[in-house]
């Protein structure tokens, strides 16, 4: 007999345009598996930094994601991360963190090590995947994939707000920098560069809030016949 390839939704883009936040949702109300790309790649940023491996290190990179001791355990609002048995879901979301993240991720070793555990959560009824390189290299036959953009500024604002949200002292010019920055160590790397697939809808979400992006998408996934 045989077996049905459960069907992806791939969302791509950079942090701050609500991606995280609407895969959640998506795959909550779907009853779907959801993927957060980018806190493997967190996690291996954290574990190089916490062990003192340089970036230029990409034999010991890709050796430490291959053996990522993690443990997603869900079943609360926001998924607990467990690595090597401890909780790290603050650390992991530091603006450090997210840009040693940057780093590991341009790293080939790291990316191929990463992608076969990133195809294991494709199991049935579906999965919801939320990263930067989702409909153009993890899931290429995605049946819908959607890249969702906003300007640096509001991007820059929505984080200041989610971490002063969280009782952290934070200033909003270096959290626009930061972003500017990593946008354009993104788009710039040779391995798997962030980019919209060819045949992706991009979605600008400056201005929309986060029940019309949800609503656009379900839509998209109906017309697809994928909810």
């Amino acid at each position: 007999m045989r077996q049905t390839i459960a069907p992806v939704v791939a969302i791509d883009g950079p942090s701050g345009t609500g991606k995280g936040t609407l895969s959640q949702r998506l795959a909550s109300l779907l009853g779907w598996h959801f993927l957060d790309s980018g806190v493997l790649y967190r996690l291996v940023g954290y574990l190089a930094l916490k062990r003192g491996i340089a970036w230029t290190e990409t034999d010991a990179l890709g050796a430490l994601a291959a053996a990522l001791p993690v443990e997603f355990r869900t079943g609360v609002e926001e998924a607990e991360i467990l690595l090597e048995g401890e909780c790290v879901t603050g650390r992991v979301r530091d603006e450090i963190i997210g840009a040693a993240a940057s780093q590991v991720a341009a790293v080939p070793a790291v990316r191929a090590a990463l992608l076969a555990r990133q195809h294991e959560l494709r199991q049935p009824p579906g999965l919801i995947a939320d990263g930067r390189d989702m409909g153009t290299v993890v899931f290429p036959d995605a049946g819908l994939k959607i890249f969702l953009t906003a300007s640096p500024e509001i991007r820059a604002q929505r984080r200041y707000n989610q971490l002063k949200g969280k009782g952290i002292d934070v200033n909003l010019a270096p959290l626009l920098e930061d972003i500017r920055a990593r946008d354009e160590r993104d788009a710039q790397r040779a391995v798997a560069p962030l980019k919209p697939a060819d045949d992706a809808i991009i979605l600008d979400t400056t201005r929309l809030g986060i029940v019309e992006v949800e609503d656009l998408v379900m839509r998209l996934m109906h017309a697809r016949g994928l909810a």
